[in-house]
């Protein structure tokens, strides 16, 4: 009967303590919050499981007892959680509900002591929403600095002037225009890990030999691209202009200017020596037909990417490395138009468009589907977004986030994004059906997620 007694005394002191454990739950979430309980609630949880192994006995009863009291309190705790759009709770009042901290005396027994809870400024890595955590993203693993930037720039410089010099000394009787750099590092659009610059080498074509055919008319029938068709051969017949090598079919062929100057790249520049000037390494890519060059220098790395282009009007074309029957085509590019209009809209409400498309950029380069998208779709996307959400301040930076994943998921569900400047042009071409089902599934299921943050790995 005395065992008996005790053993009933002790579970009714068991019972009043956790209790007590409960009293001060329940009593933190209406202080603290969604957020704060959640986070009181899984510390809490330790507190029951030292009280019930430290005054407990290892009887079946009271093992069932504990086992079933830890279901019911981690149910709380999902219920809690499950509630992830709730709004915090202030917490720039002091809390009113002190945190039980338990420290073991001996096997028999338990000490309780009451502390202050601590500073609320002690706890913001705890909760920071997704805008705080797109800056910081941004500030610690998109921008760069600008003495890294005056730097990629240089390199890319020098590497431009040697690169003109050997053409010009091997291929005198080709009329290159003078190279000009452009692409992500001159505009501010910088990658982790790495600055990327395009070398455009202008290809000077006599406009009495060479005249420009829409993409409409094209075998793609694609607006996007055009062809180059050779004119005047009844008058000046082939070998009059020095581009006539480069024909195929009666059309300048951007393939055959890609393969030759990619032999030159690849076979014919001696970059190690140029590179023991520069103070880098330099290798050619070995990807096929891709005109890159892969520069390291002990502070920047850096991929500079060789650009043949064609100028007809206002328009400007670059090569593709199309297969079969797009060999012959040539690209418009907006690139120009892009940035130019993104820093305007920027420039006159002193938006975060710009600080969007790097953190975007930056997210759907590293994964293996979302990489094939490219940066114009993103940047024409946000172009088409700012007609009609006018809010891009930096506190909205995380609802434009959304906005342009979002409206990305929609244009690839229809597998058409029109061109802001062209709504002829259609910037998801360049995509199989099979990438477009991938990257649309892929980032819907991201999207769906409560966590974004986690979803896109900031």
């Amino acid at each position: 009967m005395a065992d008996f007694g005790a053993k009933q005394g002790k579970r009714r002191d068991d019972s009043g303590l956790g209790g007590l454990v409960d009293f001060l739950l329940a009593n933190a979430r209406v202080v603290l919050g969604v957020s704060g309980a959640a986070i009181l609630a899984v510390a809490t949880l330790a507190v029951k499981r030292l009280i019930d192994r430290a005054t407990n006995p290892p009887d079946e009863d009271d093992i069932k007892a504990k086992q079933k009291s830890l279901e019911e309190s981690w149910e709380e705790l999902t219920l809690i959680k499950s509630v992830s759009k709730a709004q915090r709770t202030d917490l720039d009042e002091p809390l009113l509900t002190p945190v039980l901290d338990v420290t073991p005396k001996e096997p028999g027994g338990c000490r309780l002591s009451l502390e202050a809870p601590p500073a609320v400024g002690s706890r913001p890595l705890l909760c920071l929403t997704l805008q705080e955590k797109l800056l910081s993203f941004y500030k610690d693993r998109v921008s760069i600095s600008e003495a890294e930037k005056v730097l990629g720039k240089q390199l890319a410089e020098d590497i431009s002037t040697e690169l003109q010099n050997f053409l010009k000394n091997k291929s005198p009787d080709l009329p290159f225009g003078s190279m000009f750099l452009s692409g992500c590092l001159c505009d501010g659009l910088v990658s982790r890990n790495r600055l990327e610059v395009s070398l455009m080498l202008p290809l000077v074509l006599e406009p009495s030999f060479w005249s420009l055919v829409p993409g409409e008319q094209t075998v793609v029938n694609d607006p996007r691209f055009g062809m180059v068709k050779r004119t005047g051969l009844e008058y000046f017949p082939r070998g009059n202009s020095p581009w006539d090598r480069f024909m195929v079919g009666g059309y300048l062929s951007s393939n055959v200017v890609n393969d030759a100057l990619l032999k030159i790249l690849v076979a014919s520049i001696n970059w190690p020596v140029i590179g023991s000037m520069l103070e880098c390494a330099i290798r050619p890519s070995m990807a096929p037909k891709e005109l890159k060059l892969e520069v390291s220098h002990e502070q920047v790395h850096l991929d500079v990417t060789l650009c043949p282009t064609i100028k007809d009007g206002d328009q400007t074309f670059v090569s593709t490395s199309l297969e079969e029957p797009g060999e012959n085509l040539w690209e418009q590019s907006f690139y120009k138009a892009e940035v130019s209009k993104l820093k305007d809209l920027d420039a006159c409400d002193s938006g975060v468009r710009h600080c969007c498309l790097n953190v975007l950029k930056a997210i759907l380069e590293d994964h293996p589907f979302w990489s094939k998208v490219g940066t114009s779709p993103l940047t024409h996307i946000i172009l088409h977004l700012s007609q009609t959400e006018s809010d891009w301040s930096e506190a909205m930076l995380a609802d434009r986030f959304r906005d342009v994943l979002e409206e990305l998921v929609q244009s690839l569900a229809k597998g058409f994004l029109p061109c802001f400047f062209d709504s002829k042009v259609n910037l998801l071409s360049h995509l199989l059906p099979e990438e477009v089902e991938e990257i649309g599934c892929t980032l819907y299921e991201a999207l769906s997620e409560p966590d974004l943050a986690t979803a896109f790995n900031l």
